[in-house]
């Protein structure tokens, strides 16, 4: 029994530790969310992706890398534009690098891995995003209009939050209101849809740091190449946001996993899941969605092996990347934070049961 409590306790701490080192950060991506929200016209992104050419899957490609939705709040939003026009190829760049990032998992990632990954991760999701655009237009022009396509009297994709599913028509208001509906959206919907997997993620990086050692990562992704296809293998099929995905891979990364291997799963582990997989198969058709999840997969790959060559051309040892030292203080703004973002959190549970 003793020992029981003893480990909870253990992995209860090492959560605690993650929270702090990550708290200050993902409030702060939250804020700058909000400011998308409130300042960003709702039109914006519906102007500049009209048509199938390369301009409009570039621009919803980065268009979608700053938006903070998950890879269940980009459905609603990719189903709208595929109605007003957007071709496949525009679509799917926006399905790939919208979930693969965000404001807050970019804060997230600069505050629980290093510098240089802050920078590689939404610059790879971009391309990425390009590539998956660039190929399933190629299936838009054989399939013609015998694609499937949504239209008004199809069932909505299904999503549990209300950061999925709003939209609003833009319309003039104060700058003091529109900054506190921006801020009223960020931390009551959006924090609704990805507080309780950044909770999750979090939990789940401190039962890796108690129960995952160092001779474990060692034995089984110790292979630089082998460590990345593992990592495709579990992130593929599971359900976890750009931010709960982060935490999970700065643990695994503080165990000796390569850079190359946590950037394929903050990469695929987003952007594909079952669930919204057949959701995306209605969206751009069932042949598109093959060579979209393909690519997700070779470019991840890709990507993986090119970040472990370009940390070792820096220098770094890719077993041992994440400065340990750098995460061990902790003042009254990251435990301040964290008790804040716990409260906001418990805040939305307590909304959603009423």
């Amino acid at each position: 029994m003793n020992a029981a409590i003893d480990v909870i306790y253990e992995v209860v701490l090492a959560s605690w530790g993650v929270l702090l080192e990550s708290a200050p950060y993902i409030l702060l991506g939250f804020f700058v969310a909000g400011l998308f929200k409130a300042f960003l016209p709702g039109d914006l992104i519906t102007k500049h992706l009209g048509g199938s050419g390369l301009p409009s899957i570039v621009k919803a490609s980065a268009l979608g890398v700053p938006i903070p939705l998950c890879s269940c709040g980009v459905l609603p939003a990719a189903a709208g534009l595929k109605e007003q026009g957007a071709g496949k190829g525009a679509v799917t760049s926006f399905l790939v690098s919208t979930p693969e990032t965000g404001v807050d998992s970019i804060a997230v990632t600069y505050a629980l891995l290093d510098p240089l990954m802050t920078v590689i991760r939404p610059v790879v999701s971009f391309f990425t995003a390009i590539a998956a655009g660039i190929s399933v237009s190629f299936t838009e022009k054989e399939e013609k209009n015998t694609g499937p396509v949504v239209s008004r009297q199809s069932p909505e994709p299904s999503c549990s939050s209300s950061c999925c599913c709003e939209h609003k028509a833009g319309k003039k208001e104060p700058v003091v209101d529109k900054l506190k509906g921006g801020m009223t959206f960020a931390f009551g919907d959006l924090l609704q849809d990805i507080g309780k997997w950044f909770l999750v993620g979090i939990l789940l990086a401190g039962i890796i740091s108690v129960f995952i050692s160092p001779e474990t990562v060692s034995r089984y992704f110790g292979n630089e190449y082998l460590s990345m296809i593992l990592m495709l293998a579990i992130a593929i099929p599971l359900y976890v946001c750009a931010t709960a995905s982060t935490p999970i891979a700065a643990a695994l990364a503080l165990k000796g996993i390569s850079p190359g291997a946590a950037l394929v799963f903050l990469l695929a582990g987003p952007a594909t899941n079952v669930a919204s997989l057949t959701v995306v198969s209605r969206i751009i058709g069932k042949k598109a969605v093959v060579v979209y999840l393909a690519v997700i997969i070779v470019m991840s790959f890709a990507a993986g092996m090119l970040v472990n060559y370009l940390y070792g051309f820096f220098g770094f040892d890719i077993t041992n990347w994440i400065q340990k030292d750098a995460h061990e203080e902790h003042g009254i703004v990251a435990v301040g934070s964290s008790v804040i973002l716990l409260v906001l959190i418990a805040r939305t549970f307590l909304t959603t049961k009423k």
